[in-house]
């Protein structure tokens, strides 16, 4: 009798895990039909994997297990890595008083004077000394993130990598007419005319000459900008005009014993790089992780530190070598992706991850695109030429969350016609799973 007891509540504990398999088949059939053999997705290499988190398991996969170039979806693992090492807030540099003076350390935030986020009065932190000493000693890396396209160095999204940044290390091209002006004012007398015919202001690879041609050169009708060569000079010569003190540079070592200045809150810069996909910001979240475990700043380090200490339970060992994915070395699989969604997803309150990411049809980089009465995508976009990925959270018509990653890798056309395709099928997610 007891055994027949049990045996009819085992049946009916697991008969609504059953109706749910058999309801969802349909589904999924029809889901790989959109993704199979005879689909759009059928002519490059496509991984895609859809994700239960209520139930913690997987509903579909496709190629999930193979590695895939993931351009700025990279941002997810900076962001993870920032979550599980750093607080609510910023350091924005390590400082020592000695006498009437100053010696200061950066940290690798970013935010010194950068317009898209919030920012500190460094006047009136420094308004109490003489002159500052700035040293680079804690410094342990390059400009350039290993694997990055050198040719990229004059474009806005490819500014160099600093241990205390200021203007986004970015030179602001003012347009006027044919005769564009640069600031700030150390650049202003770095603007060269050239017989190249060039449409905008370009710099020099190894110095900060600029140049421009004026029967050539574009009005863009607002100021763009181009990235200035960094160096501890540059920064110090950068720094003392801003301050109007002297800045002069330094070797001395950061000491044990030494102050913080405290910073901005992080949020603010979490939504900045994941709306914006803002690369600069993503290296420089990656240094202040690495600021605060090592009290070093070195990119390659953090990332051997998260991987081995946070990321040890990933099916896929990542290939991961900068912070912002514009490292064409970078390689992960749709799984570990998807497991990164999950960590974060774990950590954060969804209220504040889908303000922080953005919102299909509304913010950042999904502004124009899978746009609905109600938002049913929030996720990170990833692209560089022949590659598209999305990965992120869905949410369906029935009420349910998942977290998906979907790849395209090595395709010959456009990326508008790749987006246009996954729209369909993320669509048809929505309604039917």
């Amino acid at each position: 009798m007891r055994e027949a007891r049990n045996l009819i509540l085992i049946s009916c504990l697991c008969l609504p895990i059953q109706l749910w398999a058999q309801a969802s088949k349909p589904a999924v059939k029809a889901l790989e039909n959109q993704l199979g053999e005879n689909s759009f997705f059928s002519k490059h290499l496509t991984g895609f994997m859809l994700y239960d988190l209520d139930e913690q398991q997987t509903v579909y996969e496709k190629n999930s297990e193979l590695y895939f170039a993931p351009a700025s979806t990279t941002k997810l693992f900076t962001y993870y890595a920032a979550l599980v090492t750093l607080g609510d807030s910023s350091k924005r540099l390590r400082y020592l008083p000695k006498g009437k003076d100053v010696i200061i350390w950066g940290t690798g935030d970013p935010s010194w004077k950068y317009k898209p986020v919030p920012d500190i009065d460094m006047k009136r932190f420094f308004a109490n000394y003489e002159d500052i000493y700035f040293s680079d000693s804690n410094w342990d890396d390059t400009p350039y993130g290993y694997g990055w396209q050198w040719d990229d160095y004059y474009y806005s999204y490819a500014a160099e990598r600093s241990p205390l940044p200021i203007y986004g290390n970015l030179a602001t091209i003012t347009n006027l007419q044919r005769s564009p002006s640069l600031s700030p004012p150390l650049f202003a007398n770095a603007l060269a005319i050239t017989t190249k015919a060039i449409k905008d202001v370009e710099r020099d690879f190894r110095s900060n000459r600029f140049y421009y041609n004026p029967n050539t050169y574009v009005y863009r009708g607002r100021d763009t900008k181009v990235p200035f060569a960094t160096s501890t000079e540059t920064f110090a010569q950068l720094a003392s005009q801003e301050l109007n003190k002297k800045v002069i540079p330094t070797k001395e070592k950061l000491p044990e014993n030494h102050f913080i200045l405290k910073g901005i809150p992080l949020d603010s810069l979490y939504q900045e790089m994941l709306h914006e996909s803002d690369n600069f910001l993503a290296e420089h979240l990656l240094l202040m992780v690495a600021d605060e475990l090592m009290l070093k700043l070195n990119a390659e380090e953090a990332i051997d530190f998260v991987t081995k200490n946070y990321l040890t339970d990933l099916k896929d060992e990542p290939i991961w070598l900068d912070g912002s994915g514009l490292s064409r070395y970078n390689l992960f699989t749709p799984r570990s992706m998807v497991s990164i969604a999950e960590k974060i997803y774990q950590i954060v309150p969804d209220t504040t991850l889908f303000r922080l990411l953005p919102q299909g049809g509304r913010t950042g980089t999904l502004k124009n695109a899978y746009r609905a009465p109600t938002p049913y995508i929030f996720a990170k976009t990833g692209t560089i030429s022949n590659n598209h990925s999305l990965v992120g959270y869905i949410k369906t018509k029935k009420g349910k969350l998942y977290a998906f990653a979907f790849m395209n890798n090595n395709y010959p056309y456009k990326a508008r016609q790749v987006i246009n395709e996954m729209e369909k099928v993320l669509l048809y997610v929505r309604d039917n799973f």
